[in-house]
Formats: structure tokens, C-alpha cells, sequence
């Protein structure tokens, strides 16, 4: 299996803090059912708060069905992912650009880290498509206002961990969760195994 082109997707330097285009990956106490072993990217973190979308939340909803003008642009499974609690109504989209590329300057692509970018979904998507390799659309997103994350960490609601480029497009049979622990250093790899029905240990 030939290597990426860009180092950057196989290698997730460490995370030391809250920035864009990092994870907030649920501690093992957090039980709350929204955010029970979650995954979220962070889109935007600044003075105003953190916005971010859960990555491993799939739902039964066609992509066709919401956004049809989509539907040819996004990644398998075509369905809607639940990026959150807040807006469900309202829709979120990220894409992977393809090696390379500058989206500096294209319509309706943002660069948010590394390959990383927000897509517009007002934009026309074949405007778009040649500029990136894959997409997925989030129905709401998960949002903190300015010190609300800081507490959560705190309190170890959340470890901050970088992110690949192919964890924005996870698979839904994939334990996410497991699978970024499992290449962190020890002893943090070790929470991988940590049972997902705990009447089970």
C-alpha cells in the first residue's frame, strides 16, 4: 500500500491545546449520553467560544434528501452525521482538500488546519469538487461559550488530542474513539480498551 503524499495524514503531531482543527475526545467519565465516548473535531476556537462537530455520530438521513446538490460530492456513507446538540436544523460541512492544493481564495472552500477546510453549502458544489478528495455534512454542531471548554478540561471532561485528516471521514462501523487512544503514547493508549458497557467488566 503505497504511503500518503503528505506526511500529515498518518502522522498527528501532539496537541497541547485548544485550537482549531483539534480533538476533544470524551474522557471515559464523561457518561452523558450526547457526548458518551464522542469525538469532535473543533472548527473555530476563539475569544467568542469553540465550535466543533461530533465525528462519530452517523444517522439514518440521506444527504440526498437534504442537501441533494451534495449528494455527489460527499463521502460514503452518504448520510448525515449528528455534529451536535445545537441547530440540528442547520447543516456543517468539512472536506478533505486534495494533497497540494491552496484553497486560499476559492469560493466556498475555508481553511480551518493542515487539509482540513469548511465548505460553504451555499456554494455551487462543482465549484468546490475539483479542489477536494472527500466531504461530510454534519445536522448541527457542538458549541461552548468563552470558558465553558477550559472548565469541561479542567474537570477531564475532555482530552485534547490532534487529529488526522481521515478522522473527519470515519466510518460508521469504526470505533473512533478507540482507534485515536490507540495511537497516543502510553499510558493514554491504554483508555482504548476501556469497555463501552461498563456492566460488562
Amino acid at each position: 500500500m503505497p504511503q500518503p503524499e503528505d506526511p500529515e495524514d498518518y502522522v498527528a503531531p501532539a496537541a497541547q491545546r485548544v485550537r482549531a482543527g483539534t480533538l476533544l475526545l470524551a474522557n471515559t467519565d464523561l457518561m452523558e449520553p450526547t457526548f458518551r465516548r464522542s469525538v469532535i473535531f473543533v472548527v473555530e476556537h476563539n475569544d467568542g467560544g469553540t465550535l466543533g462537530v461530533v465525528l462519530n455520530r452517523s444517522s439514518e438521513t440521506a444527504v440526498y434528501n437534504v442537501l441533494p446538490a451534495w449528494a455527489g460530492v460527499v463521502s460514503k456513507p452518504k448520510t448525515m452525521f449528528v455534529g451536535g446538540p445545537v441547530k440540528r436544523d442547520s447543516a456543517l460541512c468539512l472536506a478533505i482538500v486534495r494533497s497540494g492544493e491552496d484553497v486560499d481564495g476559492v469560493p466556498g472552500l475555508r481553511h480551518v488546519q493542515g487539509r482540513i477546510a469548511m465548505v460553504d453549502l451555499e456554494a455551487d458544489p462543482e465549484t468546490v469538487a475539483p479542489h477536494i478528495e472527500a466531504a461530510r455534512i454534519f445536522a448541527g454542531y457542538s458549541g461552548w461559550t468563552t470558558g465553558q471548554l477550559e472548565g469541561e478540561i479542567e474537570r477531564d471532561d475532555w482530552i485534547v488530542l490532534s487529529a488526522l485528516p481521515s478522522d473527519v471521514l470515519v466510518e460508521p462501523r469504526v470505533d473512533l474513539w478507540a482507534r485515536v487512544l490507540r495511537r497516543q503514547p502510553l499510558p493514554l493508549a491504554m483508555l482504548a480498551t476501556h469497555p463501552i458497557d461498563l456492566s460488562r467488566n
